[in-house]
Parts: structure tokens; C-alpha cells; sequence
């Protein structure tokens, strides 16, 4: 992977609507027994899901490997429905495992799932003009810390983002960011609910 940004220097940055649960589909973590890089991706075999917040249910394999160390997670059963994950934070939505791809940044943690999602950050963060979604809600740019969105913070943020861009390359415990531990700072805890049909 290029440790250069996929968008040198846009001039204009469009959101599509982008949810932050789009990124989720390769999350780079720190393993829980040897504290080196480990993956989390979707199970094996699994159909592509039909709509982007399926990811948030669909079963998933952490597997680092360096130690060969491997956890399987699933949606928990409430009733007639699924607790899903919830993103956002800077740890793992599954897991809850620290993320490889932390840094500090302007006073703050700098965090990204995995390389797709620096690349994103940075196309937004490097844009001279930033057109929003008409429907904002759920955008992860609307949804961005205004640090992160801040033109005198532009030089540090991509700063961080590089940074981040070259661990994604590491794998080692001895690459790992004094960033990258864990800090209690997920999103509250209910969990996204998916019903998965029968009587109301």
C-alpha cells in the first residue's frame, strides 16, 4: 500500500453519505494476546449484505497473524432480534479491541479502522471546498469532530493521517502507537437492533 494520500490535494470534496459502518468491513486492531497487529474482517462465506447497515450484524473473526491467536463474534439474541455493533471510538465495534491505527493529533486520538478509511479522512481533510449530503444524519464527514474539520487544524490532521497510513504497514507490538490502548471512549453501549420478522 502507498504511503501517499489517494487524493493529493483535492479542491472539492462531495459527501456522498458515507456511513462510518462502511469501514468496517477490515478493521485493523491490536491482538489481545501478543499485542501486534491482528484483523478483523467478516466471516468467511458470508453474502455480500444488501444494505450497509447489515454490517453492524454480521458475524465477524478477529485473527492475528503473528500469533496465530483467533476469536469469532456474533450478534447477540434479544427477543426476535439481533443486537448489533456501534460504531464509532477508538475501539473495534465487535471486539472492543484497541485499533492499530491511533496517533496523537492535536491534542486529541486520530483514529482510522484501517487504510480505506485514512485515505477517506484524508480526501476530506485536504479538501479546499466540502459540499455536505443533502440528508446528513448518518454522514460520517457531517459527523466529524470540528477539530478534525477545522482549517487551522488541516496541516496537523494530515500529519496524523500519514502517520497512521505508515502503521498501517507495521504489524509488530514493537511498531504499535503509544496512541493504541484501550480508553472506555466507545459510543454508549445499547447496540443498533435489527427484528428479524414474526408478529409485532
Amino acid at each position: 500500500m502507498s504511503s501517499e494520500p489517494a487524493h493529493p490535494n483535492p479542491v472539492r470534496h462531495r459527501d456522498h453519505g458515507t456511513w462510518l459502518v462502511q469501514f468496517t468491513s477490515r478493521v485493523l486492531v491490536v491482538c489481545p494476546r501478543c499485542g501486534g497487529r491482528a484483523l478483523v474482517v467478516p466471516l468467511p462465506g458470508l453474502a455480500p449484505p444488501k444494505y450497509f447497515s447489515a454490517l453492524l450484524f454480521q458475524p465477524r473473526r478477529q485473527a492475528c497473524a503473528a500469533c496465530g491467536a483467533v476469536a469469532n463474534w456474533t450478534a447477540k439474541e434479544r427477543g426476535a432480534g439481533l443486537v448489533g455493533a456501534v460504531p464509532g471510538g477508538t475501539e473495534d465495534p465487535f471486539f472492543r479491541r484497541p485499533l492499530w491505527l491511533q496517533t496523537r493529533c492535536a491534542g486529541r486520538i486520530l483514529w482510522a479502522y484501517d487504510e480505506e478509511h485514512v485515505d477517506a479522512l484524508d480526501a476530506y481533510v485536504s479538501a479546499r471546498l466540502r459540499e455536505r449530503h443533502a440528508s446528513p444524519t448518518m454522514a460520517m464527514f457531517a459527523r466529524l469532530p470540528a477539530w478534525m474539520k477545522s482549517v487551522k487544524r488541516r496541516d496537523e490532521v494530515l500529519a496524523g493521517l500519514a502517520t497512521l497510513r505508515t502503521l498501517a504497514r507495521h504489524s509488530t507490538p514493537a511498531d504499535r502507537s503509544d496512541a493504541a490502548h484501550e480508553r472506555g471512549d466507545r459510543p454508549r453501549h445499547h447496540g443498533s437492533m435489527l427484528f428479524r420478522g414474526g408478529s409485532y
